[in-house]
C-alpha cells in the first residue's frame, strides 16, 4: 500500500533508520487501518502518501526523544495507535500500553498488534479515570499523547502516568509554545519540570508543503499530588493555570 522508498526517506528525515522488515509491518498496519475504517471512523487520513507522512513519519519523530535502554510507554488517547505502534516497531524493547476510551479502538489495536507481531496491553479507560488506578499511576518512563487536548488540560492526563525522573512527550503543531507559556502553572502543580520544545517540518505532503512540528519533552520531578487528576467535567470547566 505505502511507497516503501518514500516511507525509508520520510522516517530518515526525523532521524529513524526504517529496516526493510520495519517498513512491511508499517504497511501492514496502513492496510489494516484503511480496512477497519471503512467499518469505523479511525482516521480520516488514508491516501498511502499521507498515511507515510502524516501518521507514521509524524509519529516516529519522537522516537529520538525516547530512552536508550529499555522502557515503559503509556500512549493516552491512542486512537488509532498514534504515535504507540510505530515507536513500538522501532522499539521492540519498549513495553507499550495503549489506553483509549473507546473500546472498539483498542479492538483494532489489539488486531494491529497481534498482525505485527507487536506485545501491547490495552487499557480502556477515560485518562483521568486511569491515572487514579494503582497499577497505572506513575508506572511508566515515558506518556505520550498526540493530537488529544490543550497543553494545561493535557499535562493534568498525562502527567499522573509518568514516574518520577520520566518525560511527557507532548506532539503538537504550530502554537505549541504559546500552550506551553499558559501551561507552565499546571505543569508545576502536577510535578513537572522545564519543558524542552523540539520543533521539526514533516517532509513534504502531496502538495509539497513541509506540515510545522513541535515536541514538548516535560520531565517528571515530583511525584503529582493525589488531588490530580481532577474529575473530567472540572478539568475542562477550570484547566491548571
Amino acid at each position: 500500500m505505502i511507497d516503501f522508498d518514500l516511507m525509508r526517506q520520510a522516517a530518515a528525515e526525523v532521524g529513524v533508520t526504517l529496516s526493510d522488515q520495519q517498513i512491511q509491518k508499517l504497511d501492514t498496519y496502513a492496510a489494516l487501518l484503511v480496512e477497519w475504517n471503512e467499518k469505523m471512523n479511525l482516521t480520516a487520513i488514508t491516501d498511502p502518501h499521507d498515511v507515510a507522512v502524516k501518521h507514521f513519519a509524524d509519529s516516529l519523530s519522537a522516537a529520538p526523544l525516547l530512552p536508550s535502554c529499555k522502557f515503559s510507554l503509556v500512549d493516552v488517547g491512542t486512537g488509532a495507535g498514534f504515535p504507540s505502534v510505530p515507536l513500538a516497531i522501532v522499539r521492540p524493547d519498549m513495553q507499550v500500553t495503549l489506553l483509549d476510551s473507546l473500546n472498539k479502538r483498542l479492538v483494532f489495536l489489539q488486531e494491529v498488534c497481534r498482525e505485527l507481531g507487536l506485545s501491547a496491553v490495552t487499557v480502556h479507560a477515560r485518562a483521568e479515570e486511569g491515572a487514579r488506578r494503582k497499577e497505572l499511576r506513575e508506572k511508566f518512563d515515558v506518556a505520550t499523547a498526540r493530537a488529544v487536548a490543550a497543553l494545561p488540560t493535557l499535562s493534568e492526563y498525562c502527567l499522573p502516568y509518568v514516574k518520577v525522573g520520566g518525560q511527557f512527550l507532548a506532539m503538537k503543531g504550530p502554537g505549541a509554545e504559546d500552550e506551553l507559556t499558559a501551561a507552565k502553572g499546571a505543569i508545576k502543580k502536577l510535578g513537572g519540570g522545564e519543558a524542552t520544545a523540539h520543533k521539526l517540518r514533516l517532509p513534504p505532503n502531496k502538495n509539497g508543503d513541509r506540515e510545522e512540528r513541535v515536541i514538548l519533552c516535560i520531565g517528571k520531578q515530583f511525584h503529582t499530588a493525589p488531588a490530580y487528576p481532577r474529575q473530567s467535567a472540572k478539568i475542562a470547566k477550570d484547566p491548571l493555570k
